[in-house]
């Protein structure tokens, strides 16, 4: 698959997401070796508004969205695959005032779980605000019973 088709299908993918529209969140790149999502700063998605600082739900959800929208950059073809593990360990607050980008790849797909790593950050991928690693279910290409769970109908 070519990193054009690559982009084409996680730009359609993100458009699809209510959540995503709401906050902003756009392709900034995706390739086979992962996908990077970018968060602009907005006063809608501050947590303190003293300091300016995003709240931590809105990186969280960046992350959960670029994990899952990463398993698109690896299957041959779309598949339905939800959450079923994310875990994100923050190293420190985002600076206000400054979009923050999300990374994630996938390092492992098996024939029922893909998992996931990658990072949040600002200005230097070195410096990161949060890594994650997440599991998302293989559920199957969208109406194929075989991989619904609900055996032969």
């Amino acid at each position: 698959m070519s990193d054009n088709s690559i982009l084409l299908r996680a730009e359609r993918f993100l458009s699809a997401l209510r959540h995503g529209q709401v906050l902003g969140i756009s392709v900034h790149e995706a390739t086979p070796d992962g996908l990077t999502l970018r968060l602009p700063y907005s006063p809608r998605i501050i947590g303190n508004p003293e300091s300016g600082v995003i709240h931590g739900g809105a990186i969280t959800t960046l992350m959960d969205t670029t994990c899952g929208i990463s398993t698109v950059c690896v299957l041959p073809e779309f598949e339905i695959c939800p959450t079923l593990d994310l875990r994100i360990d923050y190293m420190h607050p985002a600076e206000p005032y400054k979009d923050v980008y999300g990374f994630a790849e996938c390092y492992r797909v098996t024939e029922n779980v893909i998992f996931t790593r990658g990072y949040a950050y600002q200005d230097d991928p070195s410096e990161p605000i949060a890594h994650v690693v997440g599991a998302f279910m293989r559920m199957g290409k969208p109406g194929d019973l075989k991989n619904s769970g609900r055996g032969n109908v």
